[in-house]
């Protein structure tokens, strides 16, 4: 147990580190809050990660953000997982349990209290396009929320079979999956559509879409971050579309974190700011 008159620390253990703007808007988080708490980042090796793992269990880290490549390799170094981060099958975020070191994953449930700011996932159709570790936690999350329906739609059947009937197996909801062979259309039944691919995008960059199938009570996401506004989320809006883009969901899923870690409410606002500075947006 810590003392009180030692300062909480938390850290990112990541490689490589240059361009992760995550100390930038907990710093701001901080300091809005004034909260003395220290955010440090650190360039840890897949060789060096139980190393580092030793090392804030040694100096009584509260708790630390995992990145790649690192996600899959620290869970056996934990004392134990979520039933999240089980069902993801990777940790993005550990936090202290008296004296265990607890990982989860908040990147799905960063999707989905994005999605909710705009409309409650309960109950709605939704359509996933990919079937990676963003979208496996993302489709875990609107499973737990109380979706009527997902449809996983990727370019690798196999890897979209897999995901299904992980989510079969775990929930009580109807679980389909479509090949992404060509221009994907939404079907009309569909009324949240989340991209959570790994497919580089510019606002100029098409995905494999039929534009037209965009309707106008469609609420679309757009896991990109960066840019933030995406050809995917053009369409859309052009379209009439309500839009979500990346960088609400990555602010919702540092804001849970930073919630769970020191029971305060980060001001969302005060995150964005932070992270349109760091990303010169």
């Amino acid at each position: 147990m810590s003392s009180p008159a030692v300062q909480p620390l938390l850290a990112l253990l990541a490689y490589p580190v240059g361009g992760n703007p995550t100390q930038y808007l907990v710093d701001r988080a901080f300091a809005d809050k004034d909260l003395d708490w220290r955010y440090l980042t650190f360039e840890v090796g897949p060789e060096d990660l139980a190393a580092a793992v030793g090392g804030l269990r040694a100096l009584g880290f509260r708790g630390s953000h995992c990145a790649d490549p690192h996600k899959q390799a620290v869970i056996p170094l934990l004392d134990r997982t979520s039933e999240t981060a089980a069902a993801v099958g990777a940790v993005n975020f550990i936090f202290r349990d008296e004296g265990a070191l607890v990982g989860d994953n908040l990147e799905g449930r960063g999707v989905v209290e994005a999605v909710r700011r705009v409309v409650d996932p309960a109950g709605k159709q939704v359509a996933l396009l990919g079937a990676g570790w963003l979208a496996r936690a993302a489709a875990v999350e609107f499973a737990a929320s109380g979706a009527a329906g997902l449809t996983i739609v990727n370019r690798t059947a196999a890897r979209a079979e897999e995901l299904a009937a992980l989510l079969a197996g775990k929930f009580e909801l109807p679980v389909s999956v479509a090949a992404w062979d060509g221009d994907y259309a939404v079907p009309p039944e569909t009324e949240i559509l989340i991209h959570a691919t790994s497919l580089d995008q510019t606002a100029d960059a098409p995905l494999p879409l039929v534009p037209e199938s965009l309707r106008p009570e469609l609420i679309v996401a757009d896991a990109v971050i960066n840019p933030p506004q995406t050809w995917l989320l053009r369409e859309a809006a052009q379209r009439d579309c309500k839009t979500i883009d990346g960088l609400s969901m990555f602010i919702e899923q540092v804001a849970i974190g930073l919630q769970l870690w020191t029971g305060v409410d980060p001001n969302r606002q005060v995150l964005r700011e932070a992270a349109e500075e760091f990303l010169e947006l």
